[in-house]
């Protein structure tokens, strides 16, 4: 039986996406679980996986064209199966035939100037073909398209044709010119300048204005001391692999899975007139790369350790790195969890990542002195503050919430149980 592939929503606020590779061809065998195309998204290229195996019987979707969430993209068939008819194929817009020039009057036969570079190709409406990564990263970087000689099908500017862009070097100035006398110039007020919002940018303004307007945040904030946390960390990075260290925010991730636990409304999302609680506890954190943040999630935290969610944080920020990150690490966070502890900030507030109920942003594990049974000393002291959603819960519920991760730490052994 054929199988419809659509346009996934990678994330809560996606609108489109674009095909910017297929890894399978019409007729290739395809596996449930398959990696068979990469997508991009407003914030990365995401790998997409068949979610039935059989024959990539058509593709509708062409590389580089956008097409809105829910929309045919593939036609998966069974081995042998006739293709049904579909929607026509979204085929890139295809550059049109420049007409001829008008016949110049005779003139003298200049002499041959050397070959130039190939102009890159300009599709229909005059603007110049290139994928929707390339259009990106040349905005991001000051770019002229128009200065790029593209090496896709029909002179289409790739992304590898940004990442490989030399400007051309001016041509020096002639020796035997000399050089003019300085001439005083009167002062000038510096020029205003326009910075282009990349995608993501664009993306992640609309985000947190539309979760600032439609969820009433309040605010909650604990200092907690996290000296036997900092000292249980050393002892488990002494013992184990040191290519799988446990970091600070990995002991946060843990703290939360178990305080969620106890306080599952906080892994929930609001839906109008009831609370969506979720089993699972895939925690989101957030993560900051040259062209913005995301907020991909550890999937099933409360059934992970502490190596195998550090394990799990290193391999994501590995692939969000390099742009691989799964459609599921993107659309099925619960909670999530902001810290800006490795930028020496001590503490902030977070916008929630809408639909979730609540965000801990944590700062930075300090030396400070306090008081312990009547006497001064120093202790390595950290603040969190969690964001949340008023419609889900209350100050006090949000309270009890804060203090279950400030017992978890402040008595870490339940980290390792």
């Amino acid at each position: 039986m054929a199988t419809n592939v659509v346009m996934p929503q990678m994330g809560y606020d996606m609108r489109e996406g674009t095909v910017v590779r297929w890894y399978k061809q019409e007729g290739e065998t395809v596996d449930r679980g398959e990696v068979i195309a990469d997508i991009e998204t407003d914030k990365a290229t995401v790998e997409f996986e068949a979610y039935t195996g059989g024959v990539l019987g058509r593709i509708i979707a062409q590389e580089g064209v956008a097409i809105p969430v829910g929309e045919l993209i593939a036609i998966i068939t069974d081995p042998g199966e006739a293709v049904p008819d579909a929607a026509p194929v979204a085929a890139a817009p295809a550059a049109a035939p420049a007409p001829a020039p008008a016949s110049p009057p005779p003139a003298a036969a200049p002499e041959p100037a050397p070959p130039a570079a190939p102009a890159p190709a300009a599709s229909a409406d005059g603007q110049v073909r290139a994928s929707p990564i390339a259009r990106r990263l040349a905005r991001e970087r000051g770019i002229d398209l128009s200065a790029v000689t593209g090496t896709g099908p029909n002179g289409r500017i790739t992304e590898r044709d940004i990442e490989g862009y030399q400007p051309a070097a001016p041509e020096p100035a002639s020796a035997a010119a000399p050089a003019p006398a300085p001439v005083a110039q009167p002062a000038v007020a510096p020029a205003d300048s326009r910075i282009e919002l990349s995608r993501m940018r664009q993306t992640i303004a609309r985000v947190t204005s539309d979760s600032k307007s439609t969820a009433p945040h309040f605010y909650v904030t604990a200092e907690i001391d996290m000296g036997k946390a900092m000292a249980l960390r050393r002892d488990v990075n002494d013992a184990s692999d040191p290519d799988n260290r446990v970091s600070v925010n990995d002991l946060m991730v843990k703290a939360c899975a178990l305080a969620l636990a106890k306080h599952p409304k906080f892994n929930s999302f609001y839906r109008g007139d009831h609370l969506e609680v979720h089993g699972a506890m895939n925690i989101g954190i957030a993560i900051a790369l040259e062209s913005g943040l995301i907020l991909p999630g550890v999937s099933n935290c409360e059934d992970k350790s502490l190596l195998q969610i550090a394990a799990a944080t290193k391999d994501l920020i590995s692939r969000a790195n390099s742009g691989t990150l799964r459609n599921e690490e993107y659309s099925s966070t619960t909670f999530s969890i902001s810290n800006m502890g490795m930028f020496d900030v001590e503490s902030f507030t977070a916008i929630i990542y809408p639909p979730h109920a609540a965000i801990l942003a944590v700062g930075s594990v300090k030396q400070q002195p306090v008081v312990r049974d009547g006497e001064l000393t120093v202790g390595a002291m950290m603040k969190a503050t969690l964001s949340t959603d008023h419609r889900v819960a209350d100050g006090a519920e949000a309270a009890q919430f804060l203090m279950e991760i400030k017992r978890v730490l402040e008595n870490p052994i339940s980290l390792l149980l």
